[in-house]
């Protein structure tokens, strides 16, 4: 009943939060267990009383006080400082903007919207066709959900009831190897398609490129240089985060105007509300499964097919990358982690650090697949591309980011770098 009612809702198109929450309750009526309902409110409200949770409507703010204080197009030009005139050099400009960006915003969306308006433009001018150019600026979106701070952390590290700023350092190392995974894609196209040099610099222009992007670059040091020396829990961060980006903007590149703060307030908020209903919808859903005794009955099953922890991890990333394809991550990872995680730790033996950082960048490439990769069709609506035409050009790097997940089950050492007692 639990299963039929969940599917048969969302078929019907019913928004998530809202199918957890009614399935929730349909168990509760068809098992006899209306005793349970008294519990239903505390259940639903207790989702979201995390401390944790307040990070992310901050870095939703973050991503806004950026784009209007000139901050991204800063660090653009600090990528190109650093380039120099090569071949493609420009897609290797827009693939570290990005990396930079992703260390900043952790929201994918967020991310394709700026670099779209930003570095499109600018590979279209300099002789890149639009399909490439839009393309490249989408799979720099992927890095948002890996590099901290990472929205999608935020949510597992919530639901799995682990620490947020552990979480976020486990992700470095996976961040890095997914971009130079796309830098060495970048590298073989620019080759091969015959992609532009870019125009070669002189030590004053870079210099003063540079110079006029340190305090954009300062603020992604912020937050690391806050979560790694214990100085600030990654709420705090984001939050010192927002104040610095406001100051820059409006005080050293004088593009932010105070006016701006209210709107982009309210847009934090709804943007917010969207996720922290999810969160609440699915502690109670997480709860009705528990007591159905669902995730012993998966562990159950699962260890008849395989007792080996690798093999474990990469059926669930199998079925991630299909589940991928048809919802977006954050229901997922609603979804899937009660079930998954316990059966991961008790029964394989597998660190729920590692195991985030695994889910997470699985359903990373749902971003950019359909039917409902939510960064392809912004990148689509954006540019005017069919978003069929971006998942072909896309191909290449989504599959150096699965030898990157496969490194990453046969190693888990690699996410676990930074961590002092993983």
């Amino acid at each position: 009943m639990l299963a039929i009612s969940f599917f048969t809702l969302l078929l019907l198109s019913v928004p998530v939060a809202f199918v957890l929450a009614i399935t929730a309750l349909l168990f509760i009526y068809t098992s006899d267990n209306t005793v349970l309902l008294s519990s239903y409110p505390l259940q639903f409200f207790g989702g979201l009383e995390n401390y944790g949770l307040l990070a992310l409507p901050l870095f939703i703010l973050l991503g806004e006080c950026m784009h209007e204080g000139g901050i991204a197009r800063r660090l653009m030009a600090a990528a190109a400082a650093c380039i120099g005139s090569v071949r493609g050099g420009l897609a290797y400009i827009n693939l570290l903007a990005n990396m930079m960006l992703a260390s900043i915003l952790g929201s994918t969306v967020a991310q394709v919207t700026i670099m779209a308006r930003i570095a499109v433009p600018q590979m279209q001018q300099a002789g890149y066709r639009k399909d490439t150019a839009i393309t490249i600026t989408a799979l720099g979106g992927l890095l948002a959900p890996i590099m901290p701070p990472s929205m999608l952390f935020i949510i597992y590290g919530v639901i799995a009831q682990i620490s947020i700023g552990d979480l976020f350092l486990a992700g470095i190392v996976p961040g890095l190897l997914l971009s130079l995974a796309f830098l060495a894609i970048i590298g073989v196209l620019a080759k091969k398609h015959q992609y532009p040099y870019t125009e070669r610099q002189n030590g004053k222009q870079r210099c003063k490129a540079l110079f006029q992007s340190l305090p954009a670059v300062m603020i992604p040091i912020i937050i690391i240089g806050c979560i790694l020396g214990g100085i600030a829990t990654p709420t705090e961060a984001a939050a010192i985060a927002c104040i610095a980006s406001i100051l820059v903007g409006k005080y050293i590149y004088k593009e932010l105007h105070f006016t701006f703060i209210g709107p982009a307030l309210i847009r934090a908020a709804q943007n917010a509300a969207v996720v922290l209903l999810l969160i609440a919808a699915s502690h109670v859903f997480g709860w009705v499964i528990t007591f159905e005794n669902l995730p012993a009955q998966f562990a159950d099953w699962i260890q008849h097919i395989t007792n080996s922890p690798p093999v474990f991890l990469f059926l669930v990333v199998l079925a991630l990358l299909v589940m991928g394809m048809v919802m977006d991550p954050i229901p997922i990872i609603i979804l899937v982690v009660p079930v998954l995680l316990p059966v991961a730790m008790d029964h394989y033996g597998i660190n729920p650090f590692h195991f985030g950082v695994v889910l997470c960048l699985s359903l990373v490439l749902g971003l950019l697949t359909p039917p409902i990769g939510s960064a392809l069709f912004v990148a689509s609506s954006l540019s005017g591309i069919r978003a069929e035409r971006i998942a072909r050009l896309a191909l290449p790097y989504l599959f150096a980011a699965l030898a990157v997940i496969a490194l990453l089950v046969l190693l888990p050492a690699l996410s676990l770098v930074f961590i002092s007692s993983p």
